[in-house]
């Protein structure tokens, strides 16, 4: 892959992946509820899960995407009820602490998101399609993988800890309804824009 090439690859996984989305707010919110060390399977799930549903997206499957409306409507469709779920137990979640059964994401869990998360295959097509030459299939998939790996952590990570950061805020059970009930909120927002803002 072309230096040039390589950069902008970077700029725009750096763009998508640090920006608010579901996984970002799902791990803001996992930082707040849990801590850092509780939310870091989570982290690492959306990390490295992306890369490893990209991998295979740039050796073909997303062509079959592309060329098919019906699959991205059913994913579109599945992803919204997915996230709005997600959205209306983040919005009622109380205190981990007096809530014995409330558990972070695993990494399978968060990694298993990654394939009914519209946001996620939005980005992937745009890889395969923007940067993906053809030159040598192989080493262009590795390489967008280890590039989406490495700034992915240091994102999951980031939000984690942002979440992590209020959470002394978030002392009081009216404060923790409020953020709770607008994270929520912003969960079911992503859910909606997937309505208004198609995946081309």
């Amino acid at each position: 892959m072309p230096f040039d090439s390589l950069v902008q690859l970077a700029l725009f996984a750096l763009a998508s992946l640090y920006t608010p989305g579901p996984n970002n707010i799902m791990l803001a919110s996992s930082g707040a509820r849990f801590g850092v060390r509780r939310t870091l399977p989570h982290a690492f799930g959306v990390a490295f899960g992306f890369p490893l549903m990209l991998f295979p997206m740039a050796l073909g499957l997303g062509a079959l995407f592309e060329q098919s409306p019906a699959f991205r409507d059913i994913l579109r469709i599945v992803g919204a009820l997915v996230m709005l779920w997600i959205g209306w137990k983040v919005a009622t979640a109380g205190r981990a602490q007096a809530d014995e059964s409330a558990r972070p994401f695993t990494f399978f869990m968060a990694a298993g998101f990654q394939w009914i998360n519209p946001k996620a295959w939005a980005m992937a097509i745009a890889v395969v399609g923007g940067y993906m030459l053809g030159r040598a299939p192989l080493l262009e998939a590795l390489t967008c993988v280890g590039l989406f790996a490495t700034l992915g952590l240091g994102s999951s990570l980031l939000w984690a800890g942002a979440g992590a950061a209020i959470r002394r805020f978030l002392s009081t059970d009216l404060r923790i309804r409020i953020f709770n009930g607008t994270m929520g909120l912003l969960i079911a927002a992503c859910a909606a824009f997937l309505f208004i803002d198609r995946v081309p």
